[in-house]
Formats: C-alpha cells, sequence, structure tokens
C-alpha cells in the first residue's frame, strides 16, 4: 500500500511538534526544580546559601534563634548567601530559618529549624615559668693592672714582742765597755800595790 505525500508531510509535521512540545515542557520545568536551598549550622554561626531563585520576584529569607530575629527579614532576587555569627549560648539553642518563593503558587518556600550546640571551651595552655634574667652580654671590664708598690691596704709586719727572747748577738754587747774598764782599774791597782813594795824597800835598805 502506497502512502500519499500529503499524508506524509501530515505525519512528519506531527512528529516534529509533539518532539518541540517535549523539549519545550523539559525547558519550562528546568528552573522550577533548579531551586536550591542550602544552609548549616554550627556551635558559633549560621550559614545560608540561597541559588536559582526567580530574580523578578521578592523572595524573603529569615534567620531567628530561640524566637529572636538573628537575620531580620530580607527581600532577595536570583540569589542569597550569608554567613551570621550566633550570639554567646551557654546551652543548645534553635535556628530556624524562612524562605518565602514568591514564584507561582510558592511551593519552594522553607521553614526549618536546626539546633546549634554549646562550643567547647579550647584547653587553656600551661602557663610557663617566666624566664630567668638574661646574662649580661657585655664585655667584662678587665681588672686593675698589679702593681709592683705593696698595696696600701697590706698589713704592717707584726712589731716584735718584748717578751720574745734577745736576738742572736752579734760579736758587740753594751756591757763591753764595762768589762774593759773593770780590766783596766784592775792593772791600775796591781801596778799602784807593785810600786808601793818597791818603795818600802828602798827605803829599808
Amino acid at each position: 500500500m502506497t502512502i500519499p505525500r500529503r499524508s506524509r508531510r501530515g505525519a512528519g509535521a506531527l512528529v516534529a511538534a509533539a518532539v518541540v512540545g517535549l523539549t519545550g515542557g523539559v525547558i519550562s520545568a528546568g528552573p522550577a526544580v533548579a531551586h536550591t536551598p542550602t544552609w548549616a549550622v554550627t556551635c558559633s554561626e549560621v550559614t545560608v546559601d540561597l541559588t536559582n531563585y526567580t530574580s523578578d520576584v521578592p523572595n524573603t529569607v529569615t534567620v531567628s534563634v530561640d524566637g529572636k530575629d538573628l537575620l531580620p527579614t530580607e527581600t532577595f532576587g536570583r540569589e542569597f548567601h550569608k554567613k551570621l555569627a550566633l550570639p554567646d549560648h551557654d546551652k543548645p539553642v534553635t535556628v530556624r530559618l524562612v524562605v518565602k518563593d514568591a514564584d507561582g503558587d510558592g511551593k519552594h518556600s522553607i521553614d526549618q529549624t536546626k539546633t546549634a550546640e554549646v562550643c567547647e571551651e579550647e584547653p587553656t595552655p600551661p602557663t610557663e615559668p617566666a624566664p630567668s634574667q638574661t646574662p649580661s652580654t657585655g664585655t667584662p671590664e678587665p681588672s686593675a693592672t698589679p702593681s709592683d708598690e705593696p698595696s696600701e691596704s697590706a698589713p704592717a709586719a707584726p712589731a716584735p714582742s718584748p717578751s720574745s727572747p734577745d736576738l742572736a748577738e752579734t760579736g758587740s754587747s753594751s756591757s763591753t765597755p764595762v768589762i774593759g774598764g773593770a780590766a783596766v782599774a784592775v792593772l791600775l791597782a796591781g801596778g799602784g800595790i807593785l810600786w808601793a813594795v818597791r818603795k818600802r824597800r828602798t827605803a829599808q835598805g
């Protein structure tokens, strides 16, 4: 059976229209599923990254901690990126993220909560002892040159004690003149006696 050319052309047009329709449907559906809301919570901060949202509508984002605004409601377009520091807390706190998608029925809006734990305190490093006093690096001064003369502070030689024994005699003494005088007197006395005896004999003879 032979199909007329007009019928072939009509069938080709239908196939082409179906392909275009499917392609258009995929293309139009792409942006709708591309919304990417991601966020993370640590003990000290909150990170929010929102991408591929519709740019010409007023999307909004809000972040709160235990019911108090950490990020008041803020409008954004295609993307939103922010890192927020959490307030100090000594017990776990609840962080809430609310994103409202203003495109169509807002099916990409989110309302989620996460818990921020308490940060562990870093251990205090041990206290190091204070360093000892640094020794002087200066050149030491040379000592005074010794003098040939005795020092004025040297102790004087001790004087001989009066009770100490007499020093050895050196051949002279204070008694020598006395002894000599006595000898002369003896000699003179002897001579006088001899002269008297002789004179008496002469007178008797």
